[in-house]
């Protein structure tokens, strides 16, 4: 990849669902990377999509008595929506459908093949849907998939493909070793680390097209259809063209994926290894979220909790819940929220913090009539260091920090008690450190960060609340 440009790209969520925050939280925080890669004079490919194979896709569409690709496509939509919903920057929205992701898919296959690391052979597994992952005996908690103990496990039997992810054992740990940094955060790299230490099974790549027709077929057996694991993490190199356009492919892979902690074994093993096979580069880094509980309770429809990017827009604003979302914690532990929680941090750190910051500034510099000459405010070192290392939150912290500093300076050095001289002084002080937490906030609220620099450039008026207050 070439030092100019940066490839990021979320994980492809199913569309058996409606997006919730989990993703919105995913897809803002690699917006966030693209923006702030951008301000660096980079050219960004950010990727996203959705992901419409597989069993579960298969089995709604029949519940909602519709073609499975006229079901993807009316879901499809939902997620494509979050471009304007979530104000998001991502130059490319694949999904496993396109007709270019079908023929990269199935070469990829060919590629794994003539290696010798697919294979033919019968399969007899406990495996869960809801996952789309065959689970052995030491992953189950009584008897049951611990992300989805709702549901029943599949006793399968049936002859399949499989991938020889045994045979990778070494090659991943080596890879591990070489970039102790390849898994973010350190937790969930040791998580990885341990279970490929403990040895890897080969696993099914297949499915009989008799019994789940949902996929892209598989090159040279009519009868088979693709894993949906297999198909859909090619969209990785297959939405810059690979295998057809081989020159943007070698000036933006390998690129740095987001994922949620359920997807940490595929990005960063299964996928790992299945690069390894088709003799291609390796990701540049996996970076992991934890999940969002409500009330301590898993979002879950049956119980009613389920928060949606929308109804944050609504209630928040489009910027304000895209600092709230990426206050939560970027790619750190599990996160709790209710609308309390939310409430409270909008008022104490958007209304009271940065919005009463900004106008209580801009009406003292109204009252006194002077103009503010526009200066470039670039972010502290300490924030770069934190960006380029993709701590999100932390960068947030300090910014956060920094409105607290001013407000500070305002109450110690009083200014509205000062002569006009004196007071000018001080006020310029105070635009040059709004200015420098605009700055830094331009990655994570871009269009309340552009409205701050905008509006202490020149002669400077009253505001309007940036945050209004949110109704009781």
């Amino acid at each position: 990849m070439s030092p100019h440009n940066f490839y990021l790209t979320t994980t492809l969520p199913y569309v058996n669902a409606a997006p919730h925050i989990g993703f919105a939280l995913e897809i803002v925080a690699a917006d966030v990377i693209a923006r702030y890669q951008r301000s660096l004079g980079k050219e960004v490919i950010f990727n996203t999509g959705t992901d419409e194979h597989g069993q579960k896709i298969y089995e709604k569409a029949l519940e909602a008595d519709l073609a499975p690709q006229d079901y993807v496509d009316e879901y499809a939509a939902h997620f494509s929506q979050l471009k304007d919903q979530l104000n998001l920057s991502y130059s490319h929205f694949i999904r496993t459908t396109d007709a270019h992701h079908v023929t990269a898919a199935q070469h990829f296959w060919q590629l794994c093949d003539e290696k010798g690391y697919i294979y033919l052979d019968s399969y007899q597994v406990k495996y869960c849907v809801g996952c789309e992952l065959a689970k052995t005996e030491s992953e189950l908690v009584d008897g049951k998939c611990p992300l989805h103990p709702r549901q029943e496990l599949e006793l399968r039997e049936e002859e399949n493909y499989f991938f020889k992810f045994s045979a990778f054992q070494e090659q991943l740990l080596a890879l591990y070793e070489s970039q102790p940094d390849f898994v973010k955060p350190e937790g969930k790299f040791n998580e990885i680390k341990s279970f490929v230490a403990q040895g890897l099974q080969d696993f099914s790549i297949s499915r009989l097209k008799e019994k789940m027709p949902w996929g892209i077929t598989v090159p040279g057996d009519e009868n088979h259809v693709m894993y949906v694991w297999f198909d859909a993490l090619v969209n990785y190199i297959s939405t810059l063209g690979w295998p057809d356009n081989e020159q943007q492919f070698q000036q933006f892979w390998p690129g740095v994926q987001l994922a949620g902690k359920d997807n940490l074994r595929q990005q960063s093993a299964m996928w790992q290894a299945m690069l390894m096979a088709a003799g291609l580069p390796n990701s540049q880094q996996i970076l992991i979220n934890g999940f969002i509980g409500v009330d301590g309770q898993k979002m879950s429809k049956s119980l009613n909790n389920v928060i949606s990017p929308q109804e944050m827009v609504d209630r928040y604003g489009q910027d304000a819940t895209r600092y709230l979302l990426i206050n939560l914690g970027a790619f750190g532990d599990d996160m709790d929220v209710t609308w309390e929680k939310l409430d409270t941090t909008y008022t104490a750190d958007l209304a009271n913090g940065i919005g009463n910051l900004c106008s209580r500034v801009a009406k003292m510099v109204e009252q006194d009539g002077f103009s503010v000459e526009a200066s470039g405010q670039t972010g502290s070192v300490e924030y770069h260091q934190l960006m380029t290392n993709y701590d999100l939150t932390p960068a947030l912290q300090l910014t956060k920090e920094l409105v607290t500093a001013t407000d500070q300076y305002l109450s110690e050095t009083t200014p509205w008690q000062k002569e006009p001289a004196e007071r000018e002084q001080i006020l310029r002080q105070a635009i040059t450190q709004i200015l420098q937490i605009a700055e830094q906030l331009t990655p994570v609220m871009p269009n309340t960060a552009a409205e701050i620099k905008a509006h202490f450039s020149g002669t400077v008026s009253s505001f309007q609340p940036l945050f209004p207050r949110l109704p009781t």
